[in-house]
């Protein structure tokens, strides 16, 4: 056997132009082709099987090596070993090696980059890279993302999960995307050490323990009366907002970017758009009569065109967001917050009506059931929604005498400096 190999020589290789091919022995042959071109193959049978298998190119494969391949092959095929797909499961081997080393944050970068399109709101796409930033890369960011465990997540998430609980939570959430993304590729195997149930949840406290709630202060719902006459007799354009703000049971953001194109005066309905919604769902408000009186005072106001219900101090600018706090600490109310009348309102409508839970919830523009929403959209709990703001609204009239008393408007001009 071993006289039939090495036949070849560095010199004859290089004299060897004419199509065909050239034994070396032992299965080894260079091959030309009518191009020119010269390659090594290893030629064998295999369980009766003829197999063809390339071992490159001359110009990078020289002889002494070429030699070398085919005795490994050989050696494989005597162990009864196909050498040509040993070499394909090499390959992949070494591709999921490299897969494998790829780290967190590229595949952070990576899933960032593949959803970001799909995310309705933009806050996302800036909020997914500055908690990582802040919180992960600095613990396993530089690792390959198949070395990440639990240890390195609680790492991560312990300095954070009691002082900042909103944002430990996301931040696990987000490690675990990202983690099952890379599973989903093959860029690692196994559990995701991220997975809250039946995993974090034995290491860490459930957020709803730590979490330090902060509730605005509230006015006692059975003051709102009394509180609505004091109200009354401030003027200016924070006054009037506070007020509307308390009569449609809305967030700040809503009243002072209130547009108006938002309202059909004849219909009494405010539409405030998805984008300025928490939920990021349009909420329709049915204004009551008092409500109503206050946007079309405005109206009459005219304020240079100004597109805001309730403009600011500024040309083309609503009011400030710290203007109606201004308001009350100028009342010497200093205990309460605009967003506190929600919760006077929801307290109101549990103690002393007998409106559905569920009408309170869509006023407010709480999340409801499906089946409740389309409803909603039929109409039907709108005019529940209707009646529920007018009785909410007669019951701050009690003691302030009705639509008589005057808006106040005489000062509105002198704009709040907040504005």
């Amino acid at each position: 056997m071993a006289s039939e190999l090495g036949r070849l020589s560095a010199v004859a290789l290089r004299k060897m132009v004419s199509p065909g091919l050239y034994p070396d022995g032992g299965g080894l042959y260079l091959q030309v082709t009518k191009g020119g071109a010269k390659t090594w193959v290893y030629r064998f049978m295999l369980h009766g099987r003829a197999r063809e298998m390339g071992l490159g190119p001359l110009h990078i494969v020289r002889l002494a090596e070429a030699r070398e391949k085919a005795r490994e092959a050989r050696k494989l095929r005597h162990e009864g070993t196909d050498p040509i797909e040993a070499r394909k499961a090499k390959q992949t081997e070494q591709r999921l090696a490299e897969a494998m080393a790829m780290t967190f944050r590229e595949c952070a970068e990576r899933y960032i980059e593949a959803h970001k399109t799909g995310w309705k709101n933009p806050k996302h796409a800036k909020q997914w890279p500055s908690t990582l930033e802040a919180y992960v890369y600095p613990v396993f960011g530089t690792l390959p993302v198949h070395a990440i465990d639990v240890g390195l997540v609680m790492k991560a998430l312990e300095p954070i999960w009691t002082t900042k609980p909103e944002t430990g939570s996301r931040v696990r959430g987000r490690i675990e995307s990202i983690l099952d993304w890379a599973t989903a590729l093959g860029y690692r195997k196994g559990e995701n050490p991220a997975r809250w149930r039946g995993l974090l949840e034995n290491l860490l406290p459930a957020r709803s323990k730590v979490r330090k709630v902060e509730h605005h202060p509230a006015l006692p719902y059975p003051e709102i009366a009394e509180f609505t006459v004091r109200l009354r007799e401030e003027e200016g354009v924070a006054a009037r907002s506070l007020e509307f703000l308390i009569l449609t049971a809305t967030r700040t953001g809503e009243v002072i970017g209130a547009r108006w194109e938002e309202f059909d005066l004849e219909k009494r309905v405010w539409s405030v758009p998805s984008a300025r919604m928490k939920a990021g769902k349009e909420h329709r408000v049915p204004l009551s009569e008092r409500a109503l009186s206050i946007v079309q005072a405005m109206k009459a106001a005219q304020f240079d065109g100004n597109e805001y219900v309730f403009p600011g101090g500024r040309p083309g600018r609503s009011l400030s967001n710290m203007a109606m706090l201004q308001l009350l600490r100028r009342m010497g109310r200093s205990d309460l917050t605009a967003h506190g009348f929600r919760s006077t309102f929801s307290d109101w409508a549990a103690e002393l009506t007998q409106f559905p839970r569920e009408v309170v919830e869509m006023a407010l523009a709480h999340t409801v059931s499906d089946k409740v929403e389309a409803a909603y959209r039929r109409g039907d709990l709108f005019q529940k929604r209707r009646d529920l703001m007018e009785a909410w609204a007669r019951y701050g009239e009690a003691r302030a005498g009705g639509n008589v008393i005057p808006l106040m408007l005489d000062g509105v001009r002198e704009l709040e400096q907040a504005g």
